[in-house]
């Protein structure tokens, strides 16, 4: 199995401040995230600067689009982002164009289905089957905030995703030391977010993520 993909979300709220950071752990990471507060503050540009600063690393432009699927699939992949994201409700002829558009752009653009609220897994079946394959399962900053932890409801969504066959993408304030709570699902990708750019040493935050990676799924 390939190790996870580590994914850093820039949810900056400037791009000047996205730069500054990602310039610290941006050789380490996999995944260079345009987060969805960096591009209600920027647009576009922010894809398209990231782009130009890693043209070799995966650009992720988390939109999470819920409507006019073409027209935004046109400007993400138009500015260079490798994915999009959709939000979970959006329907399912908003990601089918997204897709459709991403594959006129390469045969490695990809849609990511964002999983907020409630969904179902007739839903996810229906993605599954027209071509949408990746998922983000979420521990929102809300309700982390309010004080949810991981448990055995969210693990047993992951388990049943990754049974049919997604490529599942976990994110919520993780923390390197909270990655061994998985170890037992395939984990396509791991999202840090304030937990590396916040650190004292980003650079240093980011590899514990890719050595804790490469210890439970090497």
């Amino acid at each position: 199995m390939a190790l996870p993909l580590l994914q850093v979300a820039l949810d900056n709220t400037t791009l000047e401040d996205a730069i500054n950071s990602v310039k610290l752990y941006g050789h380490i990471i996999d995944i260079v995230e345009v987060g969805t507060i960096l591009h209600v503050a920027e647009g576009i540009q922010a894809t398209k600067t990231m782009r130009e600063l890693y043209p070799d690393k995966i650009v992720l432009d988390d939109i999470k689009g819920a409507d006019a699927g073409k027209t935004l699939a046109e400007l993400c992949f138009g500015a260079g982002a490798d994915i999009m994201t959709a939000i979970c409700s959006a329907d399912i002829n908003t990601m089918i164009a997204m897709k459709n558009v991403g594959s006129q752009y390469g045969e490695y653009k990809d849609v990511q289905v964002e999983l907020y609220g409630d969904w179902t897994y007739q839903e996810a079946q229906q993605w599954y089957d027209n071509g949408i394959t990746q998922v983000v399962y979420h521990r929102s900053r809300d309700a982390e905030l309010a004080g949810k932890t991981w448990g055995p409801t969210d693990f047993e969504k992951i388990g049943k995703l990754c049974d049919m066959g997604f490529k599942v993408t976990i994110t919520g304030g993780l923390k390197a030391s909270d990655l061994h709570l998985f170890k037992e699902f395939p984990i396509h990708g791991v999202i840090g977010g304030r937990s590396i750019r916040n650190a004292d040493d980003p650079a240093q935050a980011a590899q514990a993520f890719k050595d804790e990676i490469k210890r439970i799924w090497g």
